[in-house]
């Protein structure tokens, strides 16, 4: 009987669940006034904090995030679905956490040092002006995403997919190609260097 009403329970938080479309959320601080969970459709957030906040199983779609702080935020079933995230604070994300139905992120002017993508599917992804420093990519599927003007010091790539990816423009990588799928992947002629350096030479 516990169990069958805990199901009941259950089903109707479900059902429950608030739904929030087009309204914007400037200046909050959600570290200290709590984020309502529910689903949230084409919403913006702008200047708010979510420093150390749970956003476990919250869904965003269409969102766009502004000058936001999200760092340490938790993201256990977090959905992002075509979310847009510009020149927000993003440290130590574990993104692998997030529901994988239709995730779709963009980021522009970012600090996503010290995140995780372990294992994520990212393609066609864009990165455009981020720091990207000591990020997990390990396992990532990477196919045909762009980093643009990216600063990728110690990345991790490691068992990563990284077909018709697009580090041109980027810096400070090393990626081994004996240990990643590097078919198509676009380098320039300065960058290949970083495709050298377990083997310690000097490229002039």
């Amino acid at each position: 009987m516990l169990n069958f009403r805990a199901k009941i329970a259950s089903k109707h938080l479900i059902v429950s669940k608030i739904y929030i479309e087009d309204k914007l959320f400037k200046s909050v601080d959600f570290s200290e006034t709590e984020l309502t969970k529910g689903d949230y459709e084409r919403c913006s957030f702008a200047n708010c904090v979510f420093l150390n906040v749970d956003l476990s199983a919250i869904n965003f779609v269409e969102c766009t995030f502004e000058h936001c702080d999200l760092s340490m935020a938790k993201l256990a079933n977090t959905g992002f679905r075509d979310v847009r995230f510009k020149s927000c604070r993003l440290l130590g994300l574990h993104f692998e956490d997030c529901n994988d139905f239709l995730f779709s992120v963009a980021f522009e002017n970012c600090q996503l040092n010290l995140s995780s993508f372990y294992q994520k599917t990212l393609k066609v992804t864009v990165f455009k002006g981020c720091n990207l420093q000591e990020v997990d990519f390990t396992e990532a599927d990477l196919t045909n995403v762009i980093f643009e003007h990216c600063d990728l010091s110690k990345a991790i790539f490691a068992q990563t997919k990284l077909e018709n990816t697009d580090f041109r423009t980027s810096y400070h990588f090393s990626i081994d190609p004996a240990i990643n799928y590097i078919k198509k992947a676009k380098f320039s002629l300065e960058g290949l260097k970083g495709l050298l350096d377990k083997y310690d030479i000097v490229v002039e």
